[in-house]
Parts: C-alpha cells; sequence; structure tokens
C-alpha cells in the first residue's frame, strides 16, 4: 500500500489550489438551513463537480429543507459500498457570506460562514474520489450522502428516514464533520434533541364555571414534576423541560399547553430509558378528561460505540501510522450528527474527518488550510486500504 499511499498524497498535493477554490465557492454560496435554495444551490455546485469527476449523482427532494445529494461511484464493483456522509447546510442567517466572505490569513487559517462545519468536508469527499480514479484504484463503490438540514436536526423534513435507506447495506461511513487539533476522532455522539408534548384541557369561563374546566397547564405542570424528577446526569440521561406555553389569559381555564423539551443521552439504552419515561408522562393523566401527545420526530439518534465503529477506527489508526499521517487518537463527543443516523442503520461509522479548527458556529469560526489537505491524503489513504473484513483484522 505504501506506493498508493505516496500517489494520493502526490496527486493531493498537486490539486491544493483547486480544492481551495472550490471550497471558496461553497462557503461564498449562502445556505443556512432556511435557506432552501442557497442548500440548493450548493447542492448543484457539488452535482456539476461530481458529475466532471465521474460521480453519477441524483437529488432527493425534501419538502421544507434543501435537497439531499447522492452520488455513486465504481458501482458496478459488486461490493459494499463506503459511505462518504455530511450535509451542505450552515447556521447561519442570509448575508453572513457577504459579510464575511471566504478568506485565508497570514497564519493558514480560513475563515467564513460554513468555512469549518462543514463546506470543507463536502470538497474532502469529492477529492477522495478523485484520487482514487486518478491512481487507478477500483476496489470497491464509493456513495455520497449530502444532506441539506442537518443543522435544525432535520425537523422540517423526513432526511432522517431517507438517509437511513439509503445508507443501509453499506460497508463503512466517514463522516466530515469538524475535525479536532488534537487529531482525535469522534467515535461516539451523543443523541438527542428536540422534543414536544401538547396537553389538551377543556377551556371554560374561571369565575362563572370552573367546575366545567380542566386544566392543560395545571396537566403539563404534573407531567414537568415527573419527567424532571428522572434527570440522571451522571449517567448521562437529561430531560430539560425548557419552555412552557399556553392559555389565553387569567378569565380562562386553558384547554392547551405545549412543553417544550430538551432530551440528550450518550447511548441508545440510555435514549431507550428516556423515551420510556416521556411516552408514560403522555399516556397518562393527573387531571380527568385531560389528554397528552408526544412528538418524538426532531430527536437525532445516538452514534453508539459498537464494535464495527472500534474497528473501523482502528484501521484508520493503522492507516494514520501507514501512511504518514501520525499518532491518532479518538473520544466521545457531546455534540450530534448525522452519524448516529448511519450507525443506528448498522453501518460502522468514524466521524470528525474534516479539518480542525474551532468557533463552529458563530462569527469566530475558522479552519486550518493544511489541515484539510492532510486529512483528505489520510481519509483517501483509509478508503483504498479498507477491506471487506476489516472487523477481523
Amino acid at each position: 500500500m505504501e506506493r498508493i499511499y505516496e500517489q494520493i498524497r502526490q496527486y493531493i498535493d498537486g490539486q491544493r489550489q483547486p480544492m481551495l477554490l472550490l471550497w471558496e465557492e461553497l462557503v461564498n454560496t449562502e445556505s443556512g438551513s432556511r435557506q432552501i435554495e442557497g442548500v440548493n444551490q450548493v447542492c448543484g455546485i457539488l452535482r456539476r463537480e461530481m458529475e466532471a469527476a465521474g460521480i453519477q449523482t441524483r437529488t432527493i427532494h425534501m419538502e421544507n429543507a434543501g435537497d439531499m445529494l447522492v452520488g455513486a461511484w465504481n458501482m458496478a464493483s459488486g461490493k459494499a459500498p463506503l459511505l462518504l456522509i455530511g450535509h451542505m447546510d450552515t447556521v447561519f442567517k442570509e448575508g453572513a457570506a457577504k459579510e464575511r466572505p471566504f478568506r485565508v490569513d497570514e497564519e493558514g487559517l480560513a475563515h467564513g460562514p460554513g468555512i469549518l462545519d462543514m463546506k470543507p468536508g463536502l470538497v474532502m469527499a469529492l477529492y477522495i474520489v478523485k484520487a482514487l480514479a486518478a491512481i487507478g484504484w477500483r476496489e470497491r463503490p464509493i456513495k455520497f450522502i449530502f444532506a441539506g438540514d442537518e443543522e435544525n436536526l432535520h425537523m422540517f423534513s423526513n432526511t432522517k428516514e431517507v438517509f437511513a435507506q439509503e445508507a443501509a447495506g453499506a460497508l463503512a461511513a466517514f463522516n466530515f464533520e469538524t475535525g479536532y487539533q488534537n487529531n482525535h476522532f469522534v467515535v461516539g455522539r451523543n443523541g438527542g434533541g428536540p422534543v414536544r408534548i401538547t396537553v389538551y384541557g377543556v377551556a371554560a369561563h374561571s369565575g362563572l364555571a370552573p367546575e366545567k374546566g380542566r386544566s392543560a397547564i395545571l396537566e403539563a405542570a404534573h407531567k414537568i414534576v415527573e419527567i424532571e424528577a428522572q434527570n440522571d446526569i451522571p449517567r448521562g440521561r437529561l430531560i430539560n423541560c425548557g419552555m412552557v406555553s399556553g392559555g389565553i389569559g387569567e378569565n380562562t381555564i386553558p384547554d392547551s399547553c405545549v412543553i417544550r423539551i430538551g432530551v440528550r443521552f450518550k447511548s441508545m439504552a440510555v435514549g431507550k430509558e428516556i423515551f420510556d419515561i416521556l411516552r408514560k408522562a403522555a399516556d397518562h393523566s393527573t387531571v380527568p378528561d385531560t389528554a397528552a401527545e408526544l412528538d418524538l420526530s426532531c430527536v437525532m439518534q445516538c452514534m453508539d460505540t459498537t464494535d464495527g465503529v472500534k474497528a473501523l477506527f482502528a484501521h484508520l489508526k493503522r492507516t494514520a501510522a501507514d501512511c504518514g499521517f501520525g499518532e491518532i487518537g479518538c473520544f466521545h463527543s457531546d455534540s450530534l450528527s448525522d452519524s448516529g443516523i448511519t450507525v443506528a442503520a448498522g453501518v460502522p461509522t468514524v466521524c470528525g474527518m474534516g479539518p480542525w479548527g474551532e468557533g463552529n458556529h458563530t462569527p469566530r469560526e475558522y479552519a486550518n488550510v493544511e489541515s484539510f489537505y492532510q486529512r483528505c491524503v489520510l481519509a483517501a489513504c483509509a478508503a483504498a486500504s479498507l477491506r471487506d473484513d476489516f472487523m477481523k483484522e
């Protein structure tokens, strides 16, 4: 593999300027999660580049969100594909790119909205296939899945379900989310997200006919106390009833109340505990004649550190040593990503493959340009040396 590794390095080194220019084009294209037209413009740019590289592409339209981009290369080999995954949206509001366009400072740090999370990772994924194609490597298929609304947790679309369907049957996945300065890659992530319980009561005049009313707010209060009492922070079980809204005034017994809840969990086992707690709270009532609906649709799955994930990281670690990248480590991140979807679909995944930097989701966000190239080389080498039986190595 040493010769292949050197060929990959030479190719990426020769493509530094085109990679940088594509990174700049993506960053300067506005694509906040709710800027659906902008997300689709980013999708179009990537589709243009992928088709030019011999990658077959298709878009999957999403109602109320940016489209999903799926790419396929070398699918005729018949083997299970390696997935390269990421997202095309950012957290920033319209105008951010005009205020802070792409630039690289004298210290080799790139700046701009989405400069780290995660426009560069999309470029890296593309150039992995371009590098492999350039050296004549065609040992297995590679499939791309780029979502258009990850930053808002796919709350307005069915992206999670489609993503899982597209990922099914893959051998492994690399997610090009934000990298970390200490060269530690992500092998586990929390699950969680927003949950909503809507409580329904019976409205009545609080002075003339209070006995006819059934307070949704009172029932919500009972549920909040019940739910919050079951937090277990040391075990990574967080259920935060962070916002409550209901009623129209002091003189009316409220017939509706919404509890907005934030949940976090470190494993799917703990996540199941949370779901059971919430379902129990929603399914029974303390105030007679009240009812409730539970909405878990926006919860992101946990990226469990499965045996497959451990084996894939071990492969990445060996590759890093063999290709000259150096020593790497791994850790569990408290943040969320689409790696939870792929791992839950049975696809071993290593996350945080993008360049390192700091300041995600802030105007101070930056990315180290040299790591952009180095990590692309590492990922391409890891792709080239990945065997069907990597879990047995």
